[in-house]
């Protein structure tokens, strides 16, 4: 199962971002950039959004990635949706972010106008819990260590 979650963090980019504050949830659909391992995930945004603020307020995040784009509607009962526990940080480093918001770029270009803005924000998630549902019926959980193996 652990390959299955990790194909599907990598060979999507697209994702909804649930943030949470003051008891107050907010869901943003978000392009995305993995790392390497699939245990990273990394977004561009500005500074003067409710998700950031969310962000900033309370780091803890839910991500949801499925394939219902991927399948037809009579084939619905094929749709997997892959819903990860993690853990936000705004990154920092010139060269870090540079690199990063370089590569969202490539992989998005139409992200490149909110790449260049001047309060964008690369925002980090570091992701700790995967919980795939395989249809209407069948799920799997796995944290972070699991994945590693």
């Amino acid at each position: 199962m652990r390959e299955t979650i990790r194909k599907l963090v990598q060979e999507n980019n697209m994702c909804v971002l649930a943030t949470c504050h003051d008891h107050r949830p907010h869901c943003s659909l978000m392009a995305y950039l993995t790392n390497e391992r699939a245990d990273g995930i990394y977004m561009v945004t500005r500074r003067h959004t409710q998700k950031y603020r969310n962000l900033t307020a309370n780091p803890q995040v839910s991500l949801l990635i499925d394939t219902r784009t991927q399948v037809e509607p009579d084939q619905r009962s094929r749709i997997q949706a892959l819903t990860i526990s993690g853990t936000c940080s705004v990154t920092v480093d010139p060269k870090e972010r540079d690199e990063i918001l370089r590569q969202i770029v490539i992989r998005h270009p139409h992200l490149k106008e909110l790449a260049d803005h001047p309060d964008a924000a690369i925002i980090s998630i570091q992701l700790h819990s995967f919980l795939l549902l395989d249809g209407a019926l069948k799920a799997y959980s796995l944290t972070g260590g699991e994945m590693e193996g």
